[in-house]
């Protein structure tokens, strides 16, 4: 069996992703399904999971291979928190027990690469500013950090990752350009992983904002 590249992908699925952003964001997915399938080194290596978080966070889809990986059904609550702490303490759980290490006999999964959407900033800030931390001990390949929309807060992300990029509006266009764009990362990611340790990110269109 070739190396697995795991890709993680948290979404923010809290109250004002209700109506429209939410309904973009899955249009977006399906998007970067398609266009991912299209690419044979994905079809080979290419893991996914989603993780979704409001005031409750879960696992909807656990690492699947690219060929199997049907879209989870994603809902969003009236209103509630958004416990993105609480996500990545999930994901540091589904790392060290999805994600293949280096043994006698076999090699491992490539470092896996992560991507956080999200439209507002932590409730749970303490808990964040912590799991920020241990996700750092584990071995990402690279983490990309969305803001989406005029209220999210960039200032949170960056203090995971130095990967950030902001959407100015919430609607299908962006996010279709948004999930295309993390389609060719991931691709990017995917060809260049052995070759350097640098973590390689392709230029976004116009739409999507690199936040330094």
């Amino acid at each position: 069996m070739a190396r697995r590249l795991p890709v993680y992908l948290l979404l923010d699925t809290s109250g004002s992703m209700k109506g429209e952003p939410i309904e973009a964001v899955k249009v977006g997915l399906q998007t970067m399904l398609n266009l991912l399938r299209q690419d044979p080194a994905a079809l080979e290596t290419v893991w996914l999971s989603i993780i979704t978080f409001d005031s409750e966070v879960k696992q909807l889809k656990p690492l699947t291979e690219l060929d199997h990986f049907v879209l989870p059904q994603i809902n969003v609550p009236q209103s509630g928190a958004t416990f993105l702490g609480k996500a990545l303490e999930l994901l540091c759980a589904c790392y060290d027990k999805e994600v293949m290490k280096n043994t006698a006999d076999r090699k491992g999964d490539w470092m896996p690469l992560l991507f956080i959407m999200t439209d507002g900033s932590p409730s749970d800030i303490g808990l964040y500013r912590e799991m920020v931390l241990q996700v750092k001990n584990r071995h990402f390949g690279n983490i990309v950090a969305c803001a989406a929309g005029p209220k999210a807060k960039e200032e949170y992300l960056k203090e995971l990752t130095h990967v950030v990029v902001s959407l100015d509006t919430t609607d299908s266009n962006t996010f279709k350009l948004y999930f295309k764009w993390v389609s060719e990362a991931i691709n990017v990611g995917n060809r260049s992983i052995g070759a350097t340790s640098d973590p390689v990110v392709p230029p976004p269109p116009p739409e999507i904002n690199i936040v330094i």
